[in-house]
């Protein structure tokens, strides 16, 4: 009896072996080919390791390549866990969403009725409160977020989120609704106001109401580490470069960035997204929320026609690779993430690696994962009349609002941008990077060359200054003489001090310069800018926000120097009459002091890291 078992088993394994190996052959090939093109553009981009997922139609498939652990040379595994960054803010949302539809909120509340203890600085308040809806799209006008929030080792898992908001009334920069300006600081207030509304902490509410439900049960909104209490031998390693290993730390911001998931938990994700938000046959959450993501609606940059890009309830509009889809990408210690769903086709695709390369092109990767799809350019815009006064625009034009408030003079002077108009296209050409050729699409449109759809807009403030949108930033036109003394201010005041340096070493080579010279307090003022140096690089930069002895330093000598700055002036101008190099010096003075002062009014002056 058991011979002829065997026998049986036997042929039913050879019967499987002809029939049905052949067809998954044919799968796997495909699967390798691909995994062999994303293995080389790992190698070739520096990378660690990624673990990715595609979507469609109901098929899943995932994949993983490189290492897991660049120091123990652990393979990455498909049930390896990564940490999601930003794209974390899509599933916050949906949470959200998810509250709406149970009727617990709505898009529309203001978020101080909700969150009493939050003030906020707000001209437009009596028309225009920051809404949930406003946290949820970046159109609150709020700051992004200050180095101490975002680069600390401070934070504690269990740190209560209103210890991690700024302190004082929020100020908001721009008329809540209008303009995107990416807040991490926004979707801490999200976090906050799903504990108020649902009395538990957002981690546990939304671990069992959002994840369970959908069936993502490998993932988390609780802190997890790969070393530590909160360990987790599953979570891949972070990295930077040179393969530099990087354990997760804790976040003050966390809804903004915390988040621990696997690529098979994203395509569940992915796909409910793009279905009719129905779990088992009842409503969980109402289409018409899943499909309003990703669609801009009351943004200036939206009514005056810029409709295919810009954020809305978690997700991006992006116009990439010649394709449309709802994507958010991320960037952690040691992670980057992309995350896009194509619901026209159906088709989603979920990528994480375990290092955070600047010099990395992490976007060869999603070419290659829309080619694996085989989701099909789409027709390119073609060109069109631009509108009668299109040269009105040309000239330079500063981010409005700024990211960060605090550093607004660093966007001022670094990260303007100029547009010109040759009468076919229009040149927009960044300080910092490499310029864009717009094409007209059509009144106040045009499209970047190398997008399918129209991807900036030219539009006129209610106060009659001129705009020009990308969706995601607004820049604001202004006249040349407000930039060129800026950056007069700037030149000559670094002018100033590398006068004083060189001066004070040739002074102190001849043995002229003594403590009651008027040269001696600037000379050793400057020379203290260098102090903080040394002891930036021996410390991590991922104590950049922290209260250290580098921070503290900085902050006393830019405190400092224009303090000695007068005080070299006032000695100057008691001593008698000098020769050149005594005027070189005292002008030097005035030029650094000038500078000091531009900055002290940028809030700039002195320079603190730690608040």
């Amino acid at each position: 009896m058991n011979t002829l078992c065997k026998w049986i088993l036997t042929l039913v394994l050879v019967w499987l072996t002809l029939f049905i190996k052949p067809v998954h052959a044919s799968e796997n090939v495909a699967e390798t080919q691909f995994q062999v093109k994303l293995e080389q553009a790992l190698q070739q981009e520096e990378l660690i390791g990624a673990v990715w997922a595609t979507i469609a139609e109901d098929e899943i498939t995932t994949g993983a390549v490189g290492l897991a652990n660049a120091q123990s040379d652990e393979a990455m595994s498909t049930i390896n866990k990564v940490q999601t960054a930003s794209v974390v803010k899509t599933l916050i949302a949906t949470g959200v969403l998810r509250l709406v539809t149970k009727g617990k909120l709505t898009l529309d509340t203001p978020v101080a009725t909700v969150l009493t203890d939050i003030q906020f600085d707000n001209q437009w308040a009596a028309t225009d409160p920051v809404r949930v809806r406003h946290l949820l799209d970046h159109t609150s006008g709020l700051d992004d977020a200050s180095l101490w929030q975002i680069m600390t080792i401070q934070a504690q898992p269990d740190t209560p989120l209103i210890d991690g908001m700024q302190q004082g009334p929020l100020l908001v920069r721009s008329r809540p609704g209008s303009r995107v300006s990416y807040s991490n600081q926004g979707y801490t207030l999200i976090g906050m106001v799903i504990e108020r509304v649902t009395g538990e902490r957002y981690e546990h509410y939304l671990d069992t109401h959002l994840l369970r439900p959908l069936g993502m049960h490998m993932s988390t909104f609780t802190y997890v580490s790969q070393h530590g209490a909160h360990a987790d031998s599953t979570l891949a390693m972070g990295h930077f470069e040179n393969s530099v290993t990087q354990a997760t730390l804790p976040l003050y911001l966390r809804p903004a960035g915390q988040f621990t998931t696997t690529a098979s938990d994203m395509a569940v994700f992915a796909r409910f997204l793009m279905s009719n938000g129905e779990i088992s046959g009842d409503t969980f959450i109402t289409p018409e929320l899943l499909r309003a993501m990703a669609v801009p609606v009351a943004t200036e940059a939206a009514l005056a026609g810029l409709t295919n890009v810009g954020y809305a309830l978690g997700m991006t509009s992006r116009d990439r690779h010649g394709v449309l889809g709802k994507c958010h990408n991320g960037s952690t210690v040691g992670f980057r993430t992309n995350f896009c769903i194509f619901p026209k086709q159906k088709k989603a695709f979920f990528i994480a690696f375990n290092a955070d390369v600047e010099t990395a092109d992490y976007k060869r990767f999603d070419q290659l994962l829309i080619a694996e799809l085989g989701i099909e350019p789409e027709v390119v815009k073609a060109a069109a009349a631009p509108l009668s006064a299109v040269s009105d625009w040309q000239g330079y034009f500063v981010l409005s609002p700024s990211r960060n408030e605090r550093f607004a003079y660093l966007d001022y002077v670094l990260h303007f941008v100029r547009l010109d108009w040759n009468g076919q296209v229009m040149q927009l050409t960044p300080f910092q990077s490499k310029g864009k050729e717009l094409v007209p699409v059509g009144g106040a449109l045009f499209r970047d060359k190398e997008r399918a759809h129209a991807s900036h807009v030219l539009m006129t403030s209610v106060d009659g200054k001129r705009l020009v949108s990308d969706g995601f930033r607004t820049y604001e036109q202004i006249s040349a003489w407000q930039i060129v003394p800026i950056w007069l201010s700037l030149a000559l005041g670094l002018l100033g001090i590398f006068w004083l340096l060189i001066s004070g070493v040739g002074a102190l080579a001849m043995r002229k310069l003594t403590v009651s010279s008027a040269l001696f307090a600037p000379f050793m003022s400057c020379i203290a800018l260098l102090l903080p140096i040394p002891a930036f690089f021996s410390q991590s930069f991922l104590q950049l926000g922290d209260l250290t002895l580098a921070s503290g330093l900085l902050t006393l000598v830019t405190a400092l120097l224009p303090l000695a700055m007068i005080y070299g002036l006032w000695r100057s101008f008691r001593m008698p009459e000098g020769g050149r190099i005594v005027v070189a010096n005292t002008l030097s003075m005035i030029l650094v002091l000038q500078w000091c002062v531009v900055l002290s009014f940028w809030g700039f002056m002195p320079l603190n890291l730690w608040q």
